[in-house]
């Protein structure tokens, strides 16, 4: 087992014309990070000397050209590119599209091949990544084909974890996406990833309805009463405690999401606005149920402050440190779990 402080946190570096790269040096610009982790930037040392020039940061890093060449305590660049990139802060560009596929592709491999230990994503554009090797809407469903599993789109905090059953599908579909299969699939992953990414032995979860006031007994919709109270019903009857549905529109207001350890929204918009309006630039996008552990910033690329060293890093700060607790949980729960032994002796001390 390698030490705490040797974890290492592969980074892909997003899209070169938002604040990707500022934010990643503006973390690692604090070398006390780096008692934390080793981190492991997937771009190229030309292009990150250009960052570093621009922004007149003052960081040390080493470049690798081999994840075997890996230094503890310094922060590496691995070349997944040889030539210069021409920077346009702001612009939309399909050939830096193409660069932060190259850095997503080659971190995602290392992570796969278990060179590194976690995945702090940097934010992409959406539609200049798109190419026959991506075509997928985001980060997420790119990772679940590669790493597996049943991926959930986990937006985290200290004290609010907010999941979804549906992310970045369109409004006018998103009740033909809700099933009893999906419901419960994505309970499931939220229920696991609460006891072994977090450490909560009995979680209790909130479900928010469909349609407005959960469709008002039918008035406003039937799809609460037709599909997400039934199956709650069915799941709670497996014994996990999960409840709702709750009208969406008075539950964060009311403080009622403190009450539990993980709300799951049933669409985008409805679980990621009251999310960032309670802890922008302190969230971190969590892609629960994969083999491995991603986090990214609960931001995008920023085009209108790209450049100016205006970006805020704490919510990729949060990534990183959050990517290494969620790993180490991850490391506890196996260790318990093939010597459950050991999980008795520590309860007894109790």
């Amino acid at each position: 087992m390698k030490p705490e402080e040797n974890i290492r946190i592969g980074i892909s570096i997003g899209d070169l014309n938002g604040i990707g790269a500022e934010i990643v040096l503006k973390t690692f610009e604090d070398s006390r990070m780096l008692d934390f982790c080793t981190p492991v930037i997937f771009a190229s040392t030309k292009t990150i000397a250009f960052f570093k020039s621009h922004f007149n940061y003052q960081v040390t890093f080493q470049s690798i050209n081999n994840l075997n060449q890996v230094v503890h305590g310094k922060v590496n660049i691995f070349n997944c590119w040889n030539e210069q990139v021409k920077i346009e802060f702001g612009k939309e560009d399909t050939k830096i599209g193409e660069y932060a596929f190259k850095s997503l592709q080659a971190a995602t491999k290392a992570l796969k091949n278990n060179e590194i230990d976690a995945l702090v994503t940097a934010p992409i554009n959406k539609f200049n990544i798109q190419s026959k090797q991506f075509k997928f809407p985001g980060h997420t469903d790119y990772l679940a084909k590669e790493l597996e599993g049943e991926s959930l789109m986990f937006m985290i905090t200290s004290n609010l974890r907010v999941g979804l059953l549906t992310d970045h599908v369109p409004v006018s579909e998103i009740s033909n996406h809700i099933t009893p299969e999906l419901i419960k699939q994505k309970i499931n992953t939220v229920y696991a990833s609460l006891v072994k990414d977090f450490k909560i032995q009995k979680p209790k979860i909130a479900v928010l309805g469909i349609n407005p006031h959960t469709g008002d007994n039918g008035v406003i919709g039937k799809e609460d009463d037709d599909i997400l109270r039934p199956t709650l019903r069915e799941i709670k009857e497996e014994g996990k405690l999960v409840y709702g549905p709750y009208a969406a529109d008075s539950f964060f207001g009311s403080n009622n999401y403190k009450n539990f350890d993980a709300i799951i929204a049933t669409y985008h918009d409805q679980g990621l606005i009251p999310f960032k309006t309670l802890s922008f630039g302190q969230g971190v996008n969590f892609t629960a149920g994969l083999s491995k552990v991603r986090t990214s910033p609960d931001h995008g690329t920023a085009y209108e402050i790209a450049g100016t060293g205006k970006a805020d890093e704490n919510s990729f700060k949060e990534a990183v440190f959050s990517a290494i607790e969620i790993y180490k949980n991850r490391r506890d729960y196996q260790e318990l779990t093939a010597n459950p032994l050991k999980k008795v002796a520590r309860t007894d001390r109790r």
